[in-house]
């Protein structure tokens, strides 16, 4: 193990792909609002830095280097644990924007197993953890693009579909059990590596994706949404939040203001 796990408590909020965007945002809140969040991410230093930052602010927060694709390693992480009281499923992303006929098989491939498959790991992993909290929530942070295509995205599109199904077909299959699952499916989010991962560190074309649009969203915008969801009653499940910006009506449909 490359860092050492939290003690157990009712309050843990476990973030995967924390080190950054999203993640990090979403953890800093959840911290913010009384959580003791463990940060999971590839890359130890940034998860290490930013669990020095929210202790600093007064907090709790722990880091943990963890690949969400390896199984063993995270059954590993699990055995840490006798209660959790927040799952955050972030960890994913997009690579390439070609067309189904010359999308390259790997690139799809890696989605999947980040976006579906990382997913389904922590869940399995701590659904039972979760259950003995008494009071559980998991949030899988999916994708509009989960709901809805568009040209050059299919192998996103279809690795968000599969997070939206796994986050529905969930919510069926253990109603009844004091676990909450909700889905979050945030549209354009401008962060610092979202668009420039796509697209291979091409900056150029990262900075196309959101040009002319006045205010995309930000990754404080939806770590604010994951916040408000977690946070409401145990008996209020927020089943499905699809937030974009004003700008956006739909993936396809974006207001440009360009000279």
């Amino acid at each position: 193990m490359a860092t050492a796990a939290p003690s157990a408590a009712s309050r843990i909020a476990v973030v995967t792909g924390a080190s950054s965007g999203i993640g990090a945002a979403t953890a800093r809140q959840l911290a913010a609002a009384g959580y003791r969040v463990v940060l999971t991410a590839r890359r130890k230093d940034r998860i290490e830095t930013l669990a020095k930052e929210i202790n600093a602010a007064g907090h709790s927060a722990t880091a943990y280097q963890l690949d969400v694709t390896d199984r063993a390693a995270v059954d590993e992480f699990a055995t840490a644990f006798k209660t959790v009281g927040v799952l955050v499923n972030n960890a994913g992303g997009a690579l390439g924007a070609d067309p189904v006929a010359t999308g390259d098989p790997a690139d799809w491939r890696q989605m999947y197993e980040t976006n579906v498959i990382g997913t389904l790991n922590l869940t399995q992993a701590l659904l039972p953890k979760l259950e003995a909290s008494g009071d559980g929530t998991v949030v899988v942070v999916s994708s509009t693009a989960g709901h809805a295509t568009y040209e050059g995205g299919a192998g996103y599109v279809a690795a968000k579909h599969g997070a939206h199904v796994l986050a529905e077909t969930l919510r069926l299959e253990i109603v009844g059990k004091p676990v909450r699952v909700i889905e979050i499916a945030p549209g354009m989010v401008r962060t610092d590596e979202f668009a420039l991962t796509r697209f291979g560190g091409d900056e150029e074309k990262a900075a196309k994706v959101y040009e002319g649009v006045a205010e995309p969203l930000t990754a404080d915008d939806v770590a604010d949404t994951i916040t408000w969801a977690v946070t409401r009653p145990s008996h209020v499940n927020i089943d499905l939040l699809i937030v974009r910006p004003r700008a956006q009506a739909s993936n396809t449909k974006v207001y440009r203001e360009l000279s």
